[in-house]
């Protein structure tokens, strides 16, 4: 899956190594890297099929299909290492939730949630969030969490791009989340998906970001030089405008 956030791609195919490697080194921390990657999945998925607002009916649909077991691979991988460090019951949790996701979940949440404004989305997410944080069957929380990650994903699209106050709000979103189970233990689950929207949020915006655009016309092109790409080094000398030069007295 591709897409044009290159930040947020690195940190799901970073995630996913970990996830990986983690029943290895931290199997405590399994379950909550496959929540994330779930998240991440959802977000990156709505962000990269663009076709499911532009075909309507079965279309869609049929389309998403066709591609679905290739996303599928990695829900895979992450199951045979949940059921090599000895938790079948997460592995075949894994495999559901994903399954279910990408046939069922994704095309009917995407469709509904896609008519509706950037603030009820909001209030939608905020509800899925609270859901997830309190649901204890895993193959739920899982579908839940790739719901939350597709409605994150519709309110990016639908906001600024790479606005400072923006990222600003994200950063101090994060901040909150990884304060308050400080002060709240029971909070947890719940800050634990918001901060991770957050961050998502946040890497967003930073990979929205562009360099300050270079003209083209640069030093050489004012000299006479033709050239049209925008480089530091000189123009070839072929580029160059030659003209006639008037003969000299010497030469006639």
């Amino acid at each position: 899956m591709s897409g044009e956030l290159r930040m947020v791609g690195l940190a799901h195919g970073l995630l996913l190594g970990l996830i990986l490697a983690s029943p290895l080194v931290a199997p405590d921390l399994f379950p909550w890297g496959v929540q994330a990657l779930f998240l991440l999945a959802g977000f990156e998925l709505r962000l990269a099929d663009r076709r499911w607002s532009l075909r309507g009916g079965l279309g869609g649909w049929i389309s998403h299909i066709r591609m679905a077991p290739q996303r599928l691979i990695p829900w895979t991988a992450a199951a045979v290492v949940a059921t090599i460090a000895g938790d079948g019951a997460l592995a075949m949790a894994i495999l559901i939730a994903a399954t279910l996701c990408e046939l069922l979940a994704y095309p009917m949440v995407a469709h509904l949630l896609g008519r509706l404004p950037r603030r009820t989305v909001a209030v939608m997410l905020l509800a899925l969030v609270a859901t997830a944080s309190l649901t204890h069957a895993d193959t739920a929380r899982h579908m839940l969490t790739f719901m939350s990650g597709i409605a994150a994903c519709l309110i990016w699209l639908r906001g600024p791009d790479a606005e400072p106050r923006e990222l600003a709000m994200a950063m101090a979103g994060l901040a909150a989340s990884i304060l308050t189970p400080i002060f709240v233990p029971a909070a947890m689950p719940f800050a634990f998906l918001a901060g991770l929207i957050c961050a998502t949020w946040a890497l967003a915006h930073l990979s929205m970001w562009r360099r300050s655009p270079v003209p083209w016309r640069n030093e050489a092109m004012q000299k006479g030089f033709v050239g049209m790409r925008r480089t530091i080094w000189p123009p070839h000398p072929s580029s160059m405008r030659t003209t006639a030069s008037p003969a000299s007295p010497d030469a006639r």
